[in-house]
C-alpha cells in the first residue's frame, strides 16, 4: 500500500466527517473521558494522520511521564500499518519524526502565559509552522475561561487547530445534562467541539456531545479497539 491510499482509508477521515470536516485552523476541540479509556491515543491518532500528511505537529504534554510519548507514537504507527504493508515504512516513520516537536511543562512551575509564549516561539522564531497543536494531560479543574480564550486566541492568530484531553473523575455526577464535563462546563461556549469516550463491554465507543454551536449527544459510528485503542468503524 502507498501512503496516500493509507491517508485515504484511514478511519480518520470518518471521524473528520463526523464534526463537519474536523477542527479546523482557530479551532479548540476536547476529547474526555475518564483515567485509561484512550484519550491519549485518540490524541496520537490524530497527530500521527496530520504528520502522515506531512504537516507539523507540536505535541505538549503535562505529564510526568514525558519519555512515553514517543513510544505512544511509534507502537500506534507500528499497529496502524501492521496489516498495510506500506512501502517505505521506515522512511515514513523518520519524516514522522522530523515533523513532530514533543514539549512537556508542569502546571505548577510555568504559567498559561509562558506556555502560550513557548509554543508561539516555536511557530514564529523557530520555523516550525505547526497545522495541530495536541495538549495532553491539562488539568482543566485548575483553569479559568479567560486562559482557555488566550489559547483560542493564540489558535486563531497562528492558524492552528487545538486538541486537548479532558479527564473527568469517575466517582459522583460529572456531566451535565448535555452530557458536557463539568469541568469544563464554564467555558465549554468557546470549546469547538467536545467528544466523549465511553468504555462499553467489549469496546469504547466515541460520542459527540458539542460540536460549535450545537450541543448534541451523538454516536461517532466509531469505537476504539481495547486491545490496541486504534480508532475503528463501529
Amino acid at each position: 500500500m502507498i501512503l496516500s491510499e493509507l491517508i485515504q482509508r484511514s478511519p480518520i477521515r470518518i471521524f473528520e466527517q463526523s464534526i463537519n470536516g474536523g477542527l479546523k485552523p482557530g479551532e479548540v476541540g476536547i476529547i474526555a473521558s475518564p483515567n485509561g479509556v484512550g484519550k491519549t491515543s485518540v490524541l496520537v491518532q490524530l497527530a500521527l494522520d496530520k504528520l502522515l500528511q506531512g504537516k507539523k505537529v507540536i505535541h505538549v504534554s503535562f505529564t510526568q511521564h514525558i519519555q512515553y510519548v514517543p513510544v505512544w507514537y511509534e507502537d500506534i504507527f507500528n499497529e496502524f500499518i501492521s496489516k498495510k504493508n506500506l512501502e517505505n515504512a521506515a522512511d515514513i516513520k523518520n519524516d514522522l519524526v522530523k515533523n513532530r516537536v514533543l514539549m512537556n511543562f508542569n502546571q505548577d512551575g510555568v504559567t498559561k502565559e509562558q506556555i502560550i509564549k513557548s509554543l508561539r516561539a516555536m511557530i514564529i522564531e523557530g520555523g516550525f509552522k505547526a497545522e495541530a497543536v495536541i495538549i495532553d494531560g491539562f488539568d482543566f479543574s485548575r483553569t479559568t475561561k479567560e486562559s482557555i480564550n488566550n489559547v483560542k486566541t493564540f489558535a486563531t492568530e497562528m492558524g492552528v487547530s487545538v486538541w486537548y484531553s479532558c479527564s473527568v473523575k469517575d466517582d459522583g455526577p460529572q456531566y451535565d445534562k448535555e452530557n458536557i464535563p463539568l469541568v469544563i462546563s464554564s467555558f465549554v461556549d468557546i470549546i469547538d467541539v467536545v467528544i466523549m469516550l465511553q468504555p462499553k463491554p467489549d469496546h469504547i465507543e466515541l460520542s459527540i456531545s458539542k460540536d460549535r454551536d450545537s450541543i448534541i449527544s451523538k454516536s461517532m459510528a466509531m469505537k476504539l479497539d481495547p486491545k490496541t485503542l486504534l480508532i475503528l468503524e463501529a
